[in-house]
């Protein structure tokens, strides 16, 4: 009977120390869920960081957005330096004649003549030219010089007739009358003329 009641006892101090294992074992367990769910949260910050596929994307913005800053910054330098760079443009002198009482037509002959002239052969053929188209256009040579003494401090007779036009303007209708009652229209043409000068390069 003893040998029975001491076998029971060492099966009843067994019984709690198994018990107590099983609980250090779920114990265990139930922090390596704990720990997995922990490297989780950590590999979703480091992917936020940089190191996944999402921070590569952002890493590629903020470099473009840097690069484009660098050229914004560039441009306005490399403009500066062209522009320090390119020389002067030489003066124009301007001056027009508005309502010439002259067909743009016959204008326009005496123009081609005088266009890139130096502005004493272009008076010189000017003044025996035996066009009416001269006169105007003589007239306007000498005001667009007068401009360039008085407003822009140049020698009138060291110019180049750079440019020269002749525009259409409004046409006077008249009409005379005919035979057997009839009246045939006549029209004046008006011309708008305009003069550039430039100096003479040496």
């Amino acid at each position: 009977m003893a040998d029975e009641n001491q076998d029971k006892k060492q099966r009843t101090k067994k019984a709690p120390a198994k018990k107590a294992a099983k609980k250090d074992a779920k114990a265990k367990g139930a922090k390596k869920p704990a720990a997995k769910k922990e490297g989780k949260k950590a590999s979703a910050k480091k992917e936020a960081k940089g190191k996944g596929p999402k921070g590569k994307e952002k890493k590629a913005e903020s470099k473009t957005e840097t690069k484009k800053a660098s050229k914004a910054k560039k441009e306005p330098a490399k403009k500066a330096a062209a522009k320090a760079k390119k020389p002067a443009a030489p003066p124009v002198v301007k001056a027009s004649a508005r309502y010439v009482r002259i067909a743009p037509r016959k204008a326009r002959l005496i123009a081609d003549q005088v266009r890139g002239m130096h502005i004493e052969s272009a008076r010189a053929l000017l003044q025996f030219s035996p066009r009416g188209a001269a006169h105007p256009i003589h007239k306007l040579i000498n005001s667009a010089a007068a401009n360039a003494e008085n407003n822009h401090d140049l020698v009138g007779d060291e110019m180049r007739i750079a440019t020269i036009t002749v525009d259409e303007g409004p046409t006077l209708r008249r009409f005379r009358p005919r035979a057997m009652g009839r009246a045939t229209p006549i029209n004046k043409r008006t011309s708008h003329i305009k003069v550039a000068l430039t100096p003479v390069e040496d």
